[in-house]
């Protein structure tokens, strides 16, 4: 079954790299990276290894007009691209965003708990347009090591503070989309198999002949 990739996916956010900034008018900002060009593990089930990255050119062409900032991906809004309290855009390190929280009372209580430590997870929505896969066998430690590369996404959706200590939005996505490229995989290699019997019954016959 092919990996459908106009569904919704969901990816945790470094929140090592976020930075937290008072403006001289009072404004509260949120600075940091959605996502880098960097790969990184995305699932590993002890047979299968699930690698991702996203193309530096992945956000080109990408809806940013009115990407959002939420709690857990739901309920009221506390930053937006519509209103300019929210910039995403990509840069040379990866897609670079900034959110100023002090309109809100609810946007200003969020940035006084990721100050303070209560709220220390962050994610991102997107829907991709484009991607591509490289399938690598390691055979001496008899595993699979799948690489994907995001081409081309076709809008990111929102950036939110996750309140859970695990983000279910992202486990579950990661793993659906873990378990779909997975059984590609293995169909895959099944059809591979079999073509390859075919030929060997085939040439076992022509020399029977």
């Amino acid at each position: 079954m092919p990996v459908k990739t106009n569904e919704r996916e969901y990816r945790d956010i470094n929140m090592g790299g976020l930075e937290l900034r008072m403006l001289d008018d009072g404004q509260m900002v949120v600075d940091g990276y959605a996502a880098t060009w960097d790969e990184y593990l995305l699932w590993d089930d002890g047979k299968y290894r699930f690698y991702e990255k996203f193309d530096p050119a992945a956000f080109n062409s990408t809806d940013l007009s009115d990407v959002i900032m939420q709690l857990n991906h739901e309920g009221r809004v506390f930053a937006r691209g519509s209103n300019k309290t929210m910039t995403v855009a990509p840069d040379a390190k990866g897609l670079k965003m900034s959110a100023y929280l002090g309109g809100t009372e609810e946007g200003r209580k969020i940035f006084e708990e990721i100050k303070g430590g209560y709220l220390t997870k962050m994610s991102h929505g997107f829907r991709v347009k484009r991607h591509k896969r490289e399938v690598i066998e390691d055979r001496e430690n008899k595993r699979i090591d799948i690489h994907r590369t995001i081409l081309e996404v076709a809008k990111e959706y929102d950036v939110s503070v996750v309140s859970l200590p695990a983000n279910e939005a992202t486990s579950i996505s990661a793993r659906n989309l873990c378990e779909g490229v997975i059984a590609e995989v293995k169909e895959e290699r099944l059809a591979i198999e079999a073509r390859k019997r075919k030929k060997e019954q085939i040439a076992i016959m022509a020399e029977t002949i």
